[in-house]
């Protein structure tokens, strides 16, 4: 029997209040808020950085391609269950979805925010109002919690803080503060988040290297094909740096950067460290970058079709697939009239697998 999906990667679209009700009152008068712009219509204004943030992008699902646009957009005229749980579960039926997983909207690009301290209190305001939203669906909304990653000290009380608050993982930013993800400076976070069984994720748009505020060559649309290489990066990070060499049973989820490319990636890591590793200093591994990649790496994807095809190339039991509602990428609320075609070819079993179990069992969850 086919079960109902679970969406890996949905969003949520911080209101007005998010931040500014939710903050270290030392931030009230420069947290995140929103104002409305000529032409741009409402948009959300972080201190700090220079582009603000178009409500039009944030909740375009379901709209004809033609009439996605950054111009012009109300927040109130975004669909309600982005902010408001009441009106979430209605929009999971419409789309025949069982559960999401909830990540942020204007977090991702706080993520990229130069003032640690800042980007800290406002992920912990986020995290406040975050678990009052979910609480609203316990069952249906799961949040991941935003970690700051000023410090390997504040990454390790950050982990055990969204774990009492009932997160089942958290989300991280794409560049840490102090070195890379790869030191082991960080060992005591990864030490962490297996003793907590907490998987890190790392989704697109939030690292320095896949930012759409970049320098795009060619047509602007052309910079869309690069924003995945973020989190590629983070993945190499990882295996390379012997990260899972240390920590064998850590879990991480590369978030909304399709899945397609997998197989090659691990073939390209390989050839990369049997051919290259001496005068490219890496460092010795005690197994080969793709073993790692199938065992510790879980991937998200929408309408990906290539996944689908390349799973025996993959490991189909690391694909998780989502609807990313209420963003403009999403397939809401079309997801199973897609999934119908693009998983057609797949048994009963690996579409299961894909579209609920592997992320059921990754957080644990008991939902049929």
């Amino acid at each position: 029997m086919l079960k109902r999906p679970i969406s890996a990667d949905s969003h949520i679209t911080e209101p007005p209040n998010c931040y500014i009700d939710y903050i270290d009152p030392k931030y009230k008068n420069t947290a995140p808020h929103m104002t409305t712009m000529d032409t741009i219509g409402d948009v959300f204004v972080i201190d700090g950085l220079d582009t603000p943030i178009p409500m039009g992008l944030v909740a375009a699902a379901g709209k004809d391609p033609a009439d996605i646009t950054t111009d012009g957009v109300k927040f109130g005229d975004l669909w309600k269950s982005g902010w408001d749980a009441k009106y979430r579960v209605a929009d999971q039926e419409k789309d025949g979805i069982a559960a999401e997983f909830i990540y942020p909207t204007v977090g991702m690009m706080l993520c990229n925010h130069p003032d640690f301290d800042y980007k800290k209190a406002c992920f912990e305001a986020y995290n406040r109002w975050l678990q009052e939203y979910c609480s609203e669906a316990p069952d249906r909304l799961y949040g991941l919690a935003q970690v700051s990653m000023r410090t390997p000290e504040d990454g390790v009380q950050e982990l055990k803080d969204a774990h009492k608050m009932g997160f089942k993982g958290v989300m991280m930013p794409g560049n840490p503060a102090v070195e890379d993800y790869d030191s082991a400076v960080y060992d005591p976070v990864y030490a962490t988040a297996v003793e907590l069984d907490m998987p890190l994720s790392f989704h697109i748009l939030t690292g320095s290297s896949d930012s759409l505020a970049g320098k795009v060559r060619g047509p602007k649309i052309n910079g869309f094909l690069s924003i995945i290489r973020g989190c590629q990066d983070v993945m190499g990070t990882f295996i390379f740096g012997g990260v899972f060499d240390r920590f064998p049973t850590l879990k991480v989820v590369c978030v909304e950067a399709d899945a397609g490319w997998v197989p090659h990636y691990m073939y390209r890591m390989d050839h990369a460290y049997k051919r290259h590793r001496y005068w490219m200093k890496a460092p010795p591994l005690k197994r080969l970058p793709s073993e790692y990649f199938h065992d510790n790496i879980y991937v998200t994807f929408q309408d990906d079709w290539v996944a689908f095809k390349m799973k025996d190339m993959c490991n189909v039991r690391r694909l998780m697939w989502a609807n990313d509602f209420p963003h403009s990428d999403s397939t809401w609320p079309w997801s199973q009239s897609m999934l119908e075609e693009h998983a057609k070819d797949l048994s009963e079993q690996e579409r299961n697998w894909i579209c609920h179990d592997n992320v059921a069992e990754l957080y644990n969850l008991s939902i049929q």
